[in-house]
């Protein structure tokens, strides 16, 4: 199957440290590269892949100082991809809801990956463009009131062949905190937890322009070296000895997160997440066996004195049978084949498609 996959332009694929959408873009793409397809990855130009990459720009905006526009380039990006649209069977959009405009204009299907979060004023765009073709990468993240269109749940997934394993914590305990430096992240909730307990707490991620004055007033101001460390940003390899070797992964979310690859990453290297029950985690962690559901930081200060009774292999075993690369592709390939079925029998046609890859 000739597959187009329009990757967002913030951050190259995959990204560098930080960055969920684009990683699951990389690992989605070069697994469907692996069964046969043929894939062009529509990102920016410092990005890698298996793929045919095309890119409208050199490298991730984030890191270009001198683009003061970021949509013009999503423009361009969109107008690459649909002027080309006869050269795809299928094109999937990991972008919200920029494509959702250009998507009926050809005859090729366009399926939207839905990674972010429902706004007041994007929510208008979606409700225009309620029948389109939806995945959503949880249950907990549809929004029933908008009607959306969804043809299918497809949980994010980690190459978990990349991510080592830890049977046991390091020998000097602490707690991980990995992801933005944000209010909705709860990088304050987890210091508090720390604090409460006397917890050594160890944070790895990046502060956007955003949460500076976050990161200036509720956070720095705590960072002692000692009990309370700062990390900075951390890479692949960096992230795994870090969750790997913690005690537990503390993920006090304010907001209802649509996944959260960190989660997974951490019971893949075998450490239990303590999360709060908001959005999807009650979809990813399996209460009292690879992880605990809180809802105050009473209750996170409790599950910290029953976390040594998770079994690590089990929290391993979680994400290798239900949230690895294998398991996300599989769900794709179910999703592509039937878009480009329906779009056939739309045509006209009696017979099913000949689809010379690996969906036969």
């Amino acid at each position: 199957m000739r597959i187009a996959q329009i990757a967002p332009l913030w951050e190259s694929v995959p990204p560098p440290a930080y960055g969920g959408a684009e990683l699951v873009v990389s690992l989605l793409t070069d697994e469907l590269v692996r069964r046969g397809h043929e894939v062009t990855l529509f990102a920016t130009g410092d990005s890698h892949s298996l793929a045919t990459l095309e890119a409208v720009h050199p490298r991730a905006l984030r890191l270009d100082d001198s683009v003061k526009e970021h949509s013009i380039y999503e423009m361009l990006q969109l107008g690459e991809v649909y002027q080309r649209s006869n050269e795809f069977d299928i094109i999937h959009s990991h972008i919200g809801c920029a494509a959702l405009p250009c998507a009926p204009l050809v005859k090729t299907p366009t399926v939207h990956t839905l990674h972010g979060a429902f706004t007041t004023d994007n929510e208008k765009l979606f409700r225009h463009a309620r029948n389109q073709p939806y995945v959503s990468i949880s249950n907990a993240q549809r929004e029933s009131k908008l009607g959306l269109n969804y043809v299918a749940t497809v949980y994010n997934g980690i190459d978990t062949d990349s991510h080592k394993f830890y049977p046991e914590p390091d020998s000097s305990p602490y707690l991980a905190f990995l992801g933005r430096i944000s209010p909705e992240k709860g990088t304050h909730t987890a210091i508090e937890i720390a604090k409460r307990t006397g917890w050594h707490l160890k944070i790895a991620g990046k502060v956007d322009r955003v949460d500076v004055d976050y990161y200036e007033t509720l956070i720095k101001p705590h960072i002692d070296g000692q009990q309370i460390e700062y990390l900075g940003e951390a890479n692949h390899v960096q992230k795994n000895v870090l969750m790997g070797n913690a005690v537990a992964t503390l993920f006090p979310i304010t907001w209802r997160e649509p996944f959260g690859l960190v989660m997974i990453e951490s019971m893949a290297a075998g450490t239990p997440v303590i999360a709060m029950e908001l959005g999807s985690t009650s979809e990813i962690i399996a209460h009292g066996e690879t992880g605990f559901l809180c809802h105050t930081v009473d209750e996170c200060v409790a599950a910290l004195g029953q976390v040594h009774l998770i079994d690590r292999q089990v929290c391993r075993n979680h994400i290798v049978n239900y949230f690895s690369v294998l398991q996300m592709a599989n769900g794709y390939e179910a999703v592509y084949r039937q878009l480009v079925s329906e779009r056939f029998l739309r045509n006209g046609h009696s017979q099913k498609p000949r689809l010379t890859n690996a969906l036969n």
